[in-house]
């Protein structure tokens, strides 16, 4: 039996985004996830497709340019207590700009890392990413 809820799903979109044999990490800080790393996203919004909301979120985030977004995985979120979430992560090439920390609030540091050697902690939703490229298995329930 599905037990009903008065909270809301939320549908987020993350971005794996290689250059040079690297991927872009986010250090995160004052939301869930704090103190772990991330790839960039952020909430999809109404209207918005999930190539559009990878574009924006990697612009206002990190002030870079991406292109050949595909995707990757589907992750039904709920290891965050209290939060609930339908994730989408997307694979992208990086296509211009150098990353920065256009939002100090939500960032603590953003590099490029060697996928095989990740820093720590990280995000609930890294290991999917790495299974999916590994394994082709596109869904996820965690």
């Amino acid at each position: 039996m599905i037990r009903k809820n008065t909270s809301q799903i939320k549908v987020g979109v993350g971005v794996l985004v290689f250059k040079n044999d690297k991927v872009l990490l986010t250090k995160r800080k004052g939301s869930h996830g704090a103190g772990e790393y991330a790839f960039p996203g952020g909430h999809l919004e109404f209207g918005e497709s999930f190539e559009d909301c990878a574009r924006r979120e990697c612009r206002e985030e990190a002030g870079i340019e991406i292109k050949n977004i595909k995707f990757l995985r589907l992750l039904n979120l709920k290891k965050y207590s209290g939060k609930h979430y339908v994730d989408i992560g997307l694979t992208a090439e990086w296509k211009s700009g150098e990353p920065k920390i256009l939002e100090p609030d939500k960032t603590e540091k953003r590099d490029w890392y060697d996928l095989n050697k990740l820093p720590k902690p990280m995000f609930k939703t890294i290991d999917s990413y790495k299974q999916a490229l590994k394994t082709g298995k596109n869904f996820f329930d965690a």
